[in-house]
């Protein structure tokens, strides 16, 4: 099967949902003209990223006007974007919504959230406390935000779960300078994204954003990755872009035949082993000292 995916590189405004929706319409419709079945959003995107007090101002539930408009427009195309939540109890979480033919299909609650250097998210949001793939017309994915990524068990459940393509949205900042003028987390995350297309013989697709906040510099560069590691398409660094990229579902099949590393991964020993450590680790909690 062949998909047409969008990353919408966009640069949110800072706490202006309006605005916001406003420009992920006008990117929405160049998707449409352009063909693309999928059309994924960054962390955030729909409120911006350094939100602090603002996150309960911008929260939304699933009956918020500006989420029944984005469910509404997966009549035309399926959509994954990002946003910040308000469960019924009043949590507040960084969440994703994957919408097709004008429904919820998966909600992505944000499991890992930084709290160390630049970023404080725990401070302000719920943490999610599951990850799992989900079925699509396109077939089944899975969705990680930002920091999910970077524990790698987070793709393993994935994969294991049955994904065979997973979605990253980031709002990462620009940091780490090289002497060739290249940010070292360009490479860093360029390497993750190769490091789940390999290791799980699975599409990536990586959706960053762009724009300043509060003197953090987003730096794009979003891109898709095939399960053979080769770049499908990649989008400009610190510009808004629109990249379309088609992909095709037979490669997943012809990367799982040469390296079949899903069909003989034992799960049961990973489960063994994990309680195993978990087991050792609580009880040293509880030893006195």
């Amino acid at each position: 099967m062949k998909i047409t995916i969008g990353a919408a590189q966009i640069k949110p405004t800072l706490g202006n949902v309006e605005a916001n929706l406003q420009t992920a319409e006008l990117v929405i419709e160049q998707a449409k003209s352009k063909g693309v079945n999928l059309l994924v959003f960054p962390e955030l995107g729909l409120t911006g990223y350094y939100l602090r007090d603002m996150v309960p101002v911008v929260a939304m539930h699933d009956e918020h006007p500006v989420i029944s408009r984005m469910i509404e427009h997966s009549r035309n195309l399926s959509l994954a974007f990002g946003y910040v939540e308000e469960s019924p109890d009043h949590k507040f979480y960084n969440s994703a919504l994957y919408v097709e033919d004008g429904r919820i299909v998966h909600r992505h609650r944000k499991v890992y959230l930084p709290t160390y250097g630049m970023f404080d998210e725990l401070r302000y949001f719920a943490s999610g406390d599951s990850v799992s793939a989900f079925n699509t017309k396109f077939g089944r994915m899975g969705i990680l935000i930002c920091e999910d990524v970077w524990h790698l068990s987070t793709g393993c459940i994935l994969s294991a779960d049955g994904a065979d393509v997973m979605i990253h949205l980031a709002s990462s900042p620009a940091r780490g300078m090289k002497a060739e003028a290249r940010l070292d987390i360009y490479d860093t995350w360029e390497n993750l994204n190769r490091t789940y297309a390999s290791s799980f013989c699975c599409y990536v697709v990586f959706v960053n954003r762009v724009g300043c906040e509060d003197g953090l510099t987003f730096w794009g560069g979003s891109e898709i990755i095939d399960p053979d590691c080769g770049l499908a398409g990649k989008a400009k660094y610190l510009d808004e872009d629109l990249l379309v990229t088609d992909i095709d579902t037979d490669k997943i099949r012809r990367a799982r035949m040469y390296t079949p590393v899903r069909r003989d991964e034992r799960l049961h020993l990973t489960l063994k082993e994990l309680h195993r450590i978990a087991s050792r680790r609580n009880k040293d909690c509880q030893e006195p000292t």
